[in-house]
């Protein structure tokens, strides 16, 4: 079998986000990618939470074309080809991105061809996956967030996590008081606890917005809470500042979604500054890459957990590895899921099973990625 075309598509995605009466207009970007063999095979990947055009040109222009005439289930020797034309330098950035793309479609070329989803051939340690679910946004009123969590508790889901910092670093100078944002979020993280109660999970999220002093501010001011775990509490995920905070913030802290190369895991693990690592499967060099981070992982005794959202990608790592842990069931990421592909699964009471069919178990709708395609891209604004 040989890859004779690949082809990306960058897409902006117009979406809705709808919690019983809530209802908000958003969008995601992301860059869809699909291989073809010479078998009538095709395999299809993703990559988000970048610049969608970018990835788009240098897949077309750059990495699709090394692929033309390889063997696609040589999956190893192409991802260290990839690497070696896009990041020779150890670079983190889009071409890992692109990789992490093209990766997933290779695997999931490789469930089609054997007959086997990916979950199975990457171990297939169990057949469904516990859900955390993101509903708490910052476009959010509190009333309306709290709404929102009841709705998520109603709905099953014993595990919550909401976004706080709200890009608090970058948006200091409009002005917007850095100690302002968090005061407001600690309102808004008791606000929550307060309306779901102290047996349902509750984790937050600051995007790397928050720098070490106020990251630190924000689990003082709520402590009594009983927060799960902290979500990329500071800026660039500096190793440093996240182990002195995991020392003395009392909250257990997670990182690791955006980050491209390997070596970066390694840094988090060795210093002790995570007390969960994220692998992200369309972010972090695709399912090759990632079984190497949950790897690691295993051997300093840290589990890890999907961040960064993509659920029906990410969940296939997590079932296949025996230290996989809980999904990201994103409420607006799983909306483009939904408008991107078909025959998505959905959970039951916080659970997921995973798809029996081959590869990644769900197709594209090529119809509707055809008429998403017209819309003009994010510029850089489509990261959600």
């Amino acid at each position: 079998m040989k890859i004779t075309n690949v082809r990306a598509i960058p897409l902006n995605v117009p979406l809705t986000y709808e919690r019983g009466a809530i209802r908000r207009e958003t969008s995601l970007s992301a860059c869809y990618v699909e291989i073809d063999t010479d078998q009538g095979l095709l395999g299809h990947g993703l990559t988000a939470i970048t610049e969608e055009e970018v990835i788009a040109y240098l897949i077309n222009e750059v990495a699709g074309p090394a692929l033309i005439g390889k063997n696609p289930l040589a999956i190893e020797a192409l991802w260290s080809q990839l690497y070696w034309l896009l990041c020779p330098r150890g670079q983190t950035g889009y071409g890992m991105h692109a990789i992490a793309a093209l990766d997933v479609a290779l695997w999931d070329l490789k469930g089609k061809q054997l007959g086997q989803p990916v979950w199975q051939l990457l171990g297939g340690a169990r057949s469904s996956v516990e859900l955390y679910t993101t509903f708490g946004f910052g476009f959010l009123e509190r009333d309306a967030l709290m709404e929102a969590a009841r709705q998520c508790v109603s709905e099953g889901f014993r595990h919550l996590k909401m976004v706080v910092g709200h890009g608090a670093l970058q948006r200091r100078d409009e002005p917007r008081p850095l100690l302002d944002v968090i005061r407001e979020d600690a309102h808004r993280i008791h606000a929550v606890r307060e309306a779901v109660g102290l047996d349902v999970g509750l984790y937050i999220d600051a995007n790397c917005s928050l720098d070490a002093y106020h990251a630190a501010r924000l689990l003082e001011m709520t402590r009594d809470c009983g927060l799960a775990f902290f979500e990329e509490p500071i800026t660039q995920n500096d190793v440093h500042a996240l182990r002195h905070l995991r020392e003395t913030g009392g909250v257990a802290l997670a990182a690791g979604q955006n980050e491209g190369l390997s070596f970066r895991f390694r840094d988090l693990l060795a210093a002790g500054a995570v007390d969960f690592v994220q692998p992200n499967v369309v972010i972090s060099g695709g399912f090759t890459q990632c079984t190497k981070i949950a790897g690691m992982a295993e051997a300093f005794n840290t589990p890890i957990a999907n961040g960064g959202a993509f659920p029906l990608h990410n969940m296939h790592l997590h079932a296949g590895l025996a230290n996989g842990g809980k999904v990201e069931w994103h409420l607006v990421a799983v909306e483009m899921m939904n408008a991107l592909y078909r025959n998505t699964p959905r959970p039951s009471n916080g659970w997921l099973d995973l798809p029996q069919g081959p590869g990644l178990g769900f197709e594209p709708d090529h119809d509707a990625i055809r008429e998403i395609a017209k819309h003009p891209c994010s510029r850089g604004r489509g990261k959600g």
